[in-house]
Order: C-alpha cells, then sequence, then structure tokens
C-alpha cells in the first residue's frame, strides 16, 4: 500500500511538473522553468532520506564497465545511453519516444500499434496514454 501511494504521488508530481513546462512560453538555458524546480526525467534514486535524488550528469562510467550495447552486445557509442535504465545501446537498438522524444532501449519502451500506425512510447509516457 505504502508503494503504491508512493508511486501515485510521484506520478502527479512527474505530470504537475510537465503541465508547468508546457505552459512555460519559454524554457530557461538550465532546464528548468521559473518557479518550476528540476526536470524529473531519466533514472531516479531513493537517497538514504527516502528522497529522490538525481543521478550525478557529469559521472562518468565506471573503470571497466562493458561499452557493449544492451540488445545485440555490439560496441555501443558512450553518447546513446537510456534515459530510463542508464543502460547503454547501439544506434540500430535505440528507440525515440514519440512523446517526450528520449532515447530508450527495448526493455524501456513499448510500440503502439494504433490507428495512426506504429508509434513508440518510453515506460514513462506510456503510463499517460489511454
Amino acid at each position: 500500500e505504502r508503494t503504491r501511494r508512493l508511486l501515485f504521488r510521484g506520478a502527479q508530481a512527474y505530470m504537475e511538473g510537465a503541465a508547468a513546462a508546457a505552459r512555460a512560453a519559454e524554457p530557461e538555458p538550465a532546464g528548468e522553468a521559473q518557479g518550476e524546480g528540476p526536470r524529473w526525467s531519466g533514472q531516479l534514486l531513493i537517497g538514504h532520506d527516502g528522497k529522490l535524488r538525481r543521478r550525478p550528469a557529469d559521472r562518468a562510467p565506471a573503470v571497466g564497465a562493458s561499452r557493449a550495447c544492451s540488445s545485440c552486445v555490439r560496441a555501443a557509442d558512450v553518447r546513446n545511453a537510456c534515459a530510463q535504465c542508464d543502460r547503454f545501446v547501439c544506434q540500430s537498438c535505440s528507440r525515440l519516444c514519440s512523446c517526450c522524444s528520449t532515447v530508450t532501449c527495448s526493455l524501456c519502451s513499448a510500440v503502439d500499434y494504433g490507428d495512426v500506425g506504429e508509434q513508440v512510447l518510453c515506460s514513462g509516457c506510456s503510463v499517460f496514454q489511454v
């Protein structure tokens, strides 16, 4: 029950932040709108105090960590990492979300074969699509 409430509150906070970002005429150069706070896209970590924390953006992959694609095991470019799970993906295995335009791997995305055609949605956007 507690986990369900935390997930619901997190989704609500994310959607309120996304709505505020959509209302903003021009986003700030740092990626934050006025009074909005940080953007919560990408993988979040739970800190020791129980609050959500962003992973440091400038953090380099660990020494000896595999840079191979998580899907096909080819050598992946370091710039191509899934925005949801931070796994490396090569250009042929990466998928671009139709909603938020983030790069995702095949495990973190879903393909919607609707009336309009094929639409790729990341795990964050697929939750809110009806």
